[in-house]
This record gives structure tokens, C-alpha cells and sequence, in this order.
């Protein structure tokens, strides 16, 4: 059974080989993985969960920013990374509240919808009463899962990183 963990240095292993399985890149959304974090060696990557950790506290809450941070782990399997952004500001309005990523070989089992709505329910306890996401216009798959999930679709927009679309859920 999958369950939404905090990120945690006990899953470097795992965590790396759902990374590697994505290839090079910064694409894994849900990870909140920066370019200047350094995760191959076990004191980058603590440095790195001790960040998400901090992001992810009541000061960060209180502040209307940070965000949360949840793994999907099933076992010692990291199947991919969920991430709520607390707060209003011009980077929620750009990249949507809720941010996903399922590894290649974890896809189609379900297990994006599910996260998505563990998020939703925590997203309420922060005070959300509706959720922006924005996904790849291309991305089907995504697109089903936010629109199953509830999401109204407020539009498309064309981006320096491609086309989008942006849904909002109401909680």
C-alpha cells in the first residue's frame, strides 16, 4: 500500500534510483530539487532534506510561503514526489499549489491521483479552499488525473517552457 511520507536521508538509495530512472534533468516535479543541490553524496542529500524539511515547517506556513513536501513510497520504493506550495505569491500563479511526478516504471498504477488527493486534503487544513495546478498542455496523462481529481480547466497559456494548462480544484 503506497503512502505519503516526509522526505527522509533513510531512502537515499531508493530515492536516487527513481532519480536515475528519469534520466539527467530537473524534471522530476514534486521533489522541489534546485540546480544548486548536490544529492549523490549522503551529506548533499541530508543538506538537501534538511532544506525541504524547513520549507516545509510552521514558519514557512506562517510567513504565507514554504512548502510541502511529500514522497511516494511504497516499502523502500520511492514512486515519486508530491508538493504543496503554501501561500498566493507570483510562483504559485506561475507553477499552480500542487506539483507531481511518478517515476517511469510506477506510472498508470493509479498512484498520481491518489497522491493528489492526500494533498488536497492537506491543502484544506492549510485553509485552501480551492488549488491551482498547472500541467504541460501535452501531458495526457496529468490531464486526466487533475480533471478526475475535480480540476476546471481556467485556461491555456503559451510559456517560455511550452504551452500549459491551468486547472483550479475546489476543495
Amino acid at each position: 500500500m503506497p503512502e505519503l511520507i516526509a522526505p527522509t536521508v533513510r531512502l537515499h538509495t531508493a530515492w536516487r534510483e527513481a532519480r536515475d530512472e528519469w534520466g539527467p534533468g530537473l524534471h522530476e516535479d514534486g521533489f522541489g530539487l534546485g540546480p544548486s543541490d548536490e544529492v549523490d553524496s549522503p551529506q548533499g542529500f541530508a543538506a538537501w532534506v534538511a532544506r525541504l524539511a524547513d520549507e516545509s515547517g510552521p514558519k514557512a506556513a506562517e510567513a504565507d510561503g514554504g512548502c510541502t513536501y511529500r514522497w511516494i513510497v511504497e516499502g523502500n520504493k520511492v514512486h515519486g514526489g508530491i508538493a504543496l506550495r503554501h501561500g498566493f505569491d507570483d510562483h504559485v500563479l506561475r507553477f499552480g499549489h500542487i506539483g507531481y511526478g511518478i517515476r517511469p516504471s510506477s506510472r498508470r498504477r493509479g498512484l498520481a491521483g491518489w497522491a493528489l488527493g492526500q494533498m488536497l486534503d492537506e491543502a484544506r487544513e492549510f485553509g485552501l479552499d480551492r488549488v491551482l495546478i498547472v500541467c504541460e498542455a501535452g501531458n495526457l496523462a496529468s490531464v486526466k488525473t487533475i480533471e478526475q481529481r475535480g480540476g476546471v480547466i481556467e485556461g491555456v497559456r503559451d510559456t517560455e517552457h511550452g504551452c500549459t494548462r491551468r486547472y483550479w480544484i475546489s476543495i
